[in-house]
């Protein structure tokens, strides 16, 4: 096998796995096309482990496949798994539209693959949008109840948000590629160095990149560009919360981490810029969150809060930041998808859940109340899980680099957002259960929590391997990483 065909055989693995459930959804069942979806999901993270280690450039330079990449790929076909296997078969997502939910599910995942390698403008562009036009309609797919359309009104503000970020982020990256004549990122770095330099720092440099940035910043659920967030978790399916709470943020740390490394550290604007949103993000999404009663709306409020925290490492403008940006948000996709895995199991038939559903989820299904407790406990950065260890790179990172006001913020909210995390526990644990059902699960959903608690714990007891995989994974990419 040629090293073009290894280094690009998972995207063809996905490629033949959208087109099979393509053909599943012209009358196959939904039971059939979650088979697919998982052999499918399977075979992607197989190939992922098959070519990793494999560099190679195709499509005439936009494309890259590296460790960097190739890294986020492993993660992403890894949440790929876990989000098929959170509910028990789509209770919110009517039976005639079942099959073409996988086969969206699996074009948006495609799009975040392709996400993870583009290097040059147009196929960054390509990418984000197939990875978002999926989850446009996957909001829209949930059940109608009692005549209530909240979910046409979610994805309708979920689109409409998502056009206009993207229109602004078209504006700026016209801006650079004015300024620098190339699409290729590579390129674009060298070329605008000069407009970064000490003392001939170029004002549209700096307007272009950043709103350049506002697309990823709207994947990202940062401040302001997170008004959709909170709707979009309340108003889509608990599947389709889950994915858009988890996965598409990986892609949004992938390419900032791209575009940031653009900027100069020796100059303040980019940095400020980055640490004012962190920290309106953190705030506006903690406060917030301590008066929510929907457990999914309460998550949508904190992911726009970790949001922030992950911004920190990015205004660092350094390997050190941006490898504890990533981690940080690999993390976070297994303390959300813990979250959310509980949440998809304690609804009867895919309804919201609020915090007094959870009341004595420990009698009701241990395992269950065990893996929300870890989940929240997780997040809220208490030791000795990821959470914890993501924080504390974050925020040394950020001190290292002068950030002084910024730890002292991030460490302000964290405190902050303990108390509506224990709120959940405080439901699962110390509440009567008032004559609630035991919840049974299946062997598959046991094996996923126990993986989800296992993983939530070692990487935040033996942290020390994966960061050094990003570590590595962050000199493969040509940016300037200072």
């Amino acid at each position: 096998m040629s090293s073009s065909l290894t280094a690009f055989l998972p995207e063809l693995v996905l490629l033949a796995g959208a087109l099979g459930l393509f053909g599943l959804t012209l009358g196959s069942s939904a039971r059939q096309s979650k088979i697919a979806s998982l052999v499918t999901a399977a075979a992607f993270v197989a190939a992922v482990i098959l070519s990793f280690g494999t560099h190679a450039t195709l499509f005439n330079g936009a494309y890259r496949v590296d460790t960097f990449s190739q890294l986020f790929k492993l993660i992403l076909g890894l949440g790929y798994i876990v989000v098929l296997l959170l509910g028990r078969s789509l209770d919110d997502i009517r039976q005639d539209i079942r099959s073409e939910y996988y086969l969206f599910l699996s074009l948006g995942i495609c799009g975040l693959a392709f996400l993870f390698s583009s290097i040059e403008i147009i196929s960054v562009v390509i990418s984000l949008e197939l990875s978002s036009y999926p989850l446009y309609l996957m909001v829209a797919m949930r059940r109608e109840r009692d005549g209530q359309r909240v979910q046409m009104e979610s994805a309708i503000k979920y689109m409409m948000f998502g056009i206009s970020a993207n229109g602004i982020m078209f504006f700026g990256l016209s801006y650079l590629f004015g300024l620098t004549g190339t699409t290729s990122l590579p390129l674009m770095l060298e070329r605008l160095q000069p407009y970064f330099a000490a003392g001939h720092v170029n004002a549209l440099a700096i307007v272009g990149l950043a709103l350049s940035l506002s697309g990823f910043l709207y994947k990202f659920a940062i401040f302001p560009f997170h008004f959709w967030t909170p709707d979009v978790y309340q108003g889509s399916s608990n599947e389709t919360a889950a994915l858009v709470a988890s996965l598409p943020k990986l892609g949004a740390i992938a390419i900032l981490t791209r575009f940031v490394g653009l900027a100069s550290p020796t100059d303040s604007t980019i940095p400020t810029l980055l640490a004012v949103l962190a920290t309106a993000s953190m705030f506006y999404g903690n406060l917030v969150a301590l008066v929510q009663t929907d457990v999914k709306r309460l998550l949508g409020f904190s992911g726009i809060a970790h949001a922030g925290y992950a911004m920190v490492g990015l205004v660092a403008l350094g390997s050190a930041g941006f490898a504890a940006s990533i981690f940080y948000i690999a993390g976070y996709v297994l303390m959300v998808l813990a979250c959310f895995f509980v949440v998809s199991r304690v609804s009867p038939d895919g309804t919201n859940v609020s915090l007094s559903d959870l009341a004595g989820l420990h009698k009701r299904s241990p395992l269950l109340a065990l893996t929300i407790g870890l989940g929240v406990f997780a997040l809220g950065g208490i030791p000795p899980f990821v959470g914890f260890m993501a924080k504390f790179g974050l925020l040394n990172a950020a001190l290292d680099k002068g950030w002084l006001w910024l730890v002292i913020v991030t460490v302000i909210n964290s405190a902050i957002a303990i108390y509506y995390y224990l709120k959940i526990v405080k439901e699962a644990y110390f509440s009567d259960a008032a004559g609630r059902p035991a919840i049974a699960l299946d062997f598959a959903a046991k094996a996923a929590c126990i993986v989800l608690l296992l993983a939530i714990t070692a990487l935040g007891v033996a942290p020390g391997k994966l960061m050094q995989l990003i570590a590595a994974s962050l000199d493969t990419v040509q940016v300037a990483l200072n």
